[in-house]
């Protein structure tokens, strides 16, 4: 009799648990990780005398929501995401980049509970330092050998601080794959990678969608690196099920929204004779009773997003639209620069508007709209720039704009394959002008500074988050060799703070840019 195994998967959950986006107390979305789990759950109960089914926690689970930003500020909960784990049935787990931001402690804290492993075979230090296991387990059921390798995406110092991340070492997955896969093989009659990057190119055509570099690497690791029978990929939010190069591979999107499913039709000699991928839309999935944890932290956590942070005069600071904002500015991005500059003692600040669902301030200001406009734990890096940097990050920011038509749009570089409008900068301090009719590379026309021009040789301190400073999003002239000064509290409560020494809080349209279209 055949067997059959399916491999199901979630990846890029951000600590969303219930279905909930956190805008407003009441708010009802269909996601999360309580309906996700309980669809893996029930889907490991009801599996058939001849199924095998394998479930993987493919990273990016611990950081990225408001319930996740109350957790790494009341550590008596920080196990709370893991309690909930380990009812559901996950066979493994995988290290994702957001799982450093807040150093080891945290991760070690946060997966307390659990009772899978935690797979990397990548980084080098990661299992020393206690932040993984093991390179990868193999299970046995039903007679079957199952191997599972654990992978994540090389390109964390990119974008991680150095403080986060001592004394690892992270590695291209290919040519680890390439040793550790054969040996796989012998020992185990199914092989899966799990794997916390993604696909650099069309998985049809082979056409890269993205520079090469060890960010994402799926594409090459399905067509160099032979033996792998399924793919679990994430990190980069898309909604994926398809194959490469006769593989199966998934990566089930963001925040619980889909589980990935791949299945796997085994012979009687235990080979794979047939293969398919899909994913699961969790929008329908009645939530277990048994993975609801107490509603008491969800009340606690409500009730702290609540809260009143301090209060608001002058210009409108609620975002209507997100594209005007980026085009002239907007008083939100204002006011995020006025806390860089503050808190690190310049007059030049960058900020971006992260995502088109964030909706700025009312004139009460809680702390709930304080996260959900800036749901990352960034420090604020203050750097030493040239002249010359400065016109050059500004260019970068230039080429998020096309015109088609005569109408300005988001170039496809910042939204394929991956949305990427976190990498667009409004600044504060200078004046500055893009013409978006001249070519990429060439359309700042105007820099000023103080009412002067800036010189390629000019010195200048600029206030940025920690992700820019390092060179995040391909701004290579920005980098911590630059570094003046850190901050030492995040964005989000240096944000709180200048909103109590500024109360009521007087918001100002900026008028120090301008766009030629």
């Amino acid at each position: 009799m055949s067997k059959t195994i399916k491999i199901l998967s979630t990846s890029d959950v951000h600590g969303f648990v219930y279905p909930t986006d956190f805008s407003s107390r009441k708010n009802v979305t269909e996601l999360g990780l309580l309906k996700a789990g309980s669809f893996i759950k029930q889907t490991k109960a009801n599996a058939a005398d001849n199924e095998i089914v394998v479930a993987l926690e493919n990273g990016d689970l611990i950081q990225g929501s408001p319930l996740t930003s109350y957790l790494a500020d009341h550590s008596d909960h920080r196990d709370f995401l893991s309690s909930i784990t380990k009812k559901i049935g996950y066979d493994a787990g995988i290290l994702g980049n957001h799982e450093f931001n807040y150093g080891f402690n945290y991760i070690k804290s946060s997966e307390a509970a659990r009772n899978y492993p935690i797979l990397n075979a990548n980084i080098d230090g990661a299992i020393k330092a206690g932040i993984a296991d093991k390179p990868y387990t193999i299970i046995e059921r039903n007679g079957v050998k199952i191997a599972i390798l654990g992978l994540t995406t090389a390109f964390i110092p990119n974008w991680e601080l150095a403080k986060n991340i001592p004394d690892l070492k992270f590695n291209s997955i290919l040519p680890i794959a390439k040793q550790l896969i054969p040996g796989l093989r012998k020992q185990a009659d199914i092989v899966i990678v799990s794997y916390h990057g993604g696909i650099e190119a069309d998985p049809a055509t082979g056409e890269p969608t993205e520079k090469y570099t060890v960010e994402n690497e799926g594409y090459r690791l399905l067509t160099e690196v032979p033996g792998i029978d399924a793919l679990v990929t994430g990190h980069q939010h898309r909604t994926l099920a398809t194959k490469i190069n006769g593989v199966p591979f998934t990566q089930p999107g963001v925040h619980g929204t889909n589980v990935g499913e791949i299945t796997l039709t085994l012979d009687d000699d235990k080979h794979v004779i047939a293969n398919d991928s899909q994913l699961i839309s969790t929008a329908p999935i009645q939530i277990d009773p048994e993975l609801v944890p107490d509603s008491t932290l969800n009340n606690t956590v409500q009730n702290w997003l609540d809260q009143p942070m301090g209060t608001v005069a002058g210009a409108d600071m609620r975002i209507d639209d997100p594209m005007a904002a980026r085009l002239h500015g907007h008083p939100y991005l204002e006011l995020i620069n006025q806390v860089q500059m503050d808190a690190l003692g310049t007059d030049i600040a960058s900020t971006a508007l992260f995502s088109n669902d964030l909706t700025g301030y009312g004139r009460e200001v809680s702390m709930r709209e304080i996260i959900n406009n800036y749901p990352y734990p960034n420090l604020g890096f203050l750097e030493k720039v040239s002249g010359a940097d400065l016109k050059a990050a500004l260019e970068r920011c230039a080429s998020f704009f096309t015109l088609e038509d005569g109408k300005v749009e988001i170039s496809k570089a910042f939204t394929t394959p991956k949305l990427q409008l976190f990498n667009y900068d409004f600044y504060s301090g200078i004046d500055y002008e893009f013409d978006l009719n001249k070519p990429v590379g060439s359309r700042l026309t105007k820099l000023e500074y103080h009412g002067q021009s800036v010189t390629d040789k000019q010195s200048l301190l600029v206030a940025m988050n920690n992700y820019r400073g390092i060179g995040g999003g391909e701004y290579s002239m920005f980098g911590s060799d630059k570094l003046v000064k850190q901050t030492s509290d995040s964005i989000q409560n240096l944000t709180i703070e200048y909103l109590k020494k500024h109360h009521p809080y007087q918001a100002i349209q900026p008028h120090n840019f301008n766009v030629i279209k």
